[in-house]
């Protein structure tokens, strides 16, 4: 089960780039850490996270968070089973997210990731 998707941009200015997200386009700044992480107060669901510049190389498009951690690594283990390009490997983040990063047919980064339990952090 998709928890959510998360869309991902960079911004070099973090004050203006967390103004122009919250002032005039009205969400909530959900995290403030490993990057600007903000999100729909109407929504949780929908959100943007904010990296800074050369934070992760490369980039990914968008994030799938499947909720579970356990989702996580068989989406993983389906990924290396297919052959296609792991970019970043299964990873359990200090910040509490099981994650790794997937290049699909496209050649577009995906981040696939789950919270670990007892992680109050969003990403």
């Amino acid at each position: 089960m998709i928890k959510r998707i998360i869309a991902y941009s960079e911004g070099a200015d973090d004050a203006a780039t967390r103004d122009f997200y919250v002032h005039v386009l009205g969400l909530d700044v959900a995290m403030d850490y490993p990057a600007l992480g903000l999100r729909s107060g109407d929504n949780p669901a929908a959100q943007v996270l904010v990296l800074p510049p050369g934070s992760t190389d490369p980039v990914p498009r968008w994030g799938i968070d499947l909720g579970d951690p356990e989702a996580v690594e068989a989406a993983h283990a389906e990924v290396v089973r297919r052959g296609l390009r792991v970019v970043y490997p299964l990873t359990d983040e200090s910040w509490g997210v099981r994650r790794f990063f997937a290049e699909d047919p496209g050649g577009n980064v995906v981040n696939v990731l789950a919270h670990v339990t007892g992680s109050s952090r969003t990403e």
